[in-house]
């Protein structure tokens, strides 16, 4: 006997919303993969060595690694289940309350729609290491339009565009991989290196535990964009079976790309190594271990990379912010107008919309001294990690309602291992490292109030946001019995 999930995933329409279901496995998985391997560890891993030692830092990754695991396999089994575009907005305003979900829509749209303003600056960066004397407005625009077309002409064009930016990614990672362990054992750039780094002064734990947690934040940021899974679920070709193939695959090879490169790293460059500390592509840590091995060019292939990576982080980012500002307007929860779909099943008006916001934020940092796109920055900084925790928070009322209105677990698609456990942790560590980021604020003879407000001002404007729409709307916590789960 069929049970009702296989029932409700074969009448799954085309486009039971409009949107058209053709994203493959293989885009999930890259799209995925793709959001995450970028910036964060092409250059922010420098930092983080240099921060808190090789030990420190491969600590503070594993950690986070494990916890986006849990969030993964969390957001798999609602999304497996329920496959909408609007994901942990929509499972908030089901499970948990509809303001919640208001305020998780908002702040996701707005993550990324900022996202996309820090990419517009990211590639003129770039592009001046090829052409010092060029007008950065020019390749700012190219990228735009480039990033608009991908994702204007349909959800497909962005599906394969992002599975070949990822391609690159996942394939210099790999070269890199392979590199660094000819280099530690000897057979390129001269000695074998060994472990020789890892009891450099006070490595390979620099800084002790404090310094270790300050890298939890650059860590979890670096992991951000494994949640758009969850978002191109919605037009995924079959969400029971797609989604829970791409969050096997994806969690090991993201841990693995992470550990490994930042092992070798660490092994590789000491971590006193100033350059470490450098975001400039020029002293990435990533060319610094290419350039030893005599790899001729290593800073323009890195230079080439980063671009793709800079290109594909907009490019998803374009997406999900779309997706999401088309799914709040379909529910009441934005302006009508944005729920307009094309004939291709695109959202246009929501697209438009969302690159204009971008496009205005970029365009801030270009007047004056950039403080108001300093302070845009700023306040979607904690974005990621607050969607994370709208996750944890959603499935473990999605679990507890699922049982509750007497449904057998074993009759999901896709079931998260270790449930309780895995929401809990995710919640708690997220939870610390939302209040930790900015420790040091606390810790000096007085409170640098200044930096208490540049670090944390994403909080207060998302409870404003949440705590205004419940006391508006009178939204209530939903009873677990009536949860909608159909």
């Amino acid at each position: 006997m069929e049970s009702v999930v296989q029932k409700q995933n074969k009448v799954l329409p085309p486009s039971s919303s409009g949107l058209q279901r053709k994203l493959k496995t293989r885009h999930l998985t890259m799209i995925s993969l793709g959001g995450t391997i970028g910036t964060g560890l092409f250059l922010a891993s420098g930092g983080a060595i240099h921060t808190a030692g090789p030990g420190g830092a491969l600590v503070a990754y594993i950690a986070i690694g494990i916890m986006v695991y849990f969030l993964m396999t969390s957001l798999a089994e609602m999304a497996a289940y329920m496959p909408v575009t609007g994901t942990f907005s929509t499972y908030a305003t089901k499970f948990v309350d509809p303001a919640l979900g208001f305020a998780l829509g908002w702040n996701y749209w707005y993550n990324w729609a900022i996202t996309i303003a820090a990419e517009l600056s990211a590639v003129t960066l770039i592009m001046k290491f090829w052409f010092p004397h060029s007008p950065s407005l020019v390749w700012s625009a190219l990228c735009l339009v480039i990033m608009f077309l991908l994702n204007y002409l349909s959800v497909k064009g962005f599906g394969e565009a992002e599975y070949w930016f990822s391609i690159i990614k996942v394939a210099t990672v790999i070269i890199f991989l392979i590199v660094s362990f000819f280099m530690i054992v000897g057979i390129m750039g001269g000695e074998a290196v060994g472990f020789k780094n890892f009891s450099i002064g006070d490595a390979p734990f620099h800084g002790g535990f404090m310094a270790t947690l300050g890298i939890f934040m650059a860590a979890g940021f670096s992991f951000q964009g494994t949640e758009l899974l969850g978002v191109a679920a919605g037009e995924s070709e079959d969400p029971a079976r797609n989604i829970p193939r791409s969050i096997r695959q994806v969690f090991w090879r993201i841990l693995l790309f992470y550990v490994l490169a930042i092992l070798a790293i660490g092994l590789l460059i000491p971590y006193t190594n100033k350059n470490l500390a450098n975001s400039d592509v020029t002293v990435s840590p990533f060319t610094l271990v290419l350039d030893k091995a005599g790899i001729a060019f290593a800073a323009s292939v890195m230079n080439a990379v980063i671009l793709t990576a800079v290109l594909s982080a907009g490019n998803s980012g374009m997406y999900a912010s779309t997706r999401m500002l088309w799914d709040l307007a379909r529910e009441g929860k934005a302006p009508r107008f944005l729920a307009k779909l094309n004939h291709r099943g695109v959202p246009v008006n929501a697209l438009i919309v969302t690159a204009s916001v971008g496009t205005l934020a970029f365009l801030a940092s270009l007047f004056g001294d950039g403080t108001v796109y300093t302070w845009l920055l700023n306040a979607s900084g904690m974005s990621g990690f607050i969607a994370w925790l709208g996750i944890a928070i959603s499935h473990y009322r999605f679990r507890k309602a699922y049982v509750a209105q007497g449904r057998n677990i074993n009759d999901l698609p896709y079931k998260a291992k270790w449930f309780p456990f895995g929401p809990i942790f995710a919640f708690v560590l997220c939870t610390i490292v939302i209040l930790g980021q900015n420790y040091g604020a606390f810790t000096g003879r007085s409170i640098d109030w200044y930096g208490v407000l540049v670090s944390y001002i994403g909080l207060p404007l998302f409870f404003v946001i949440w705590i205004g729409y419940k006391l508006a709307n009178k939204t209530k916590i939903v009873p677990l019995d009536q949860c909608e789960l159909d």
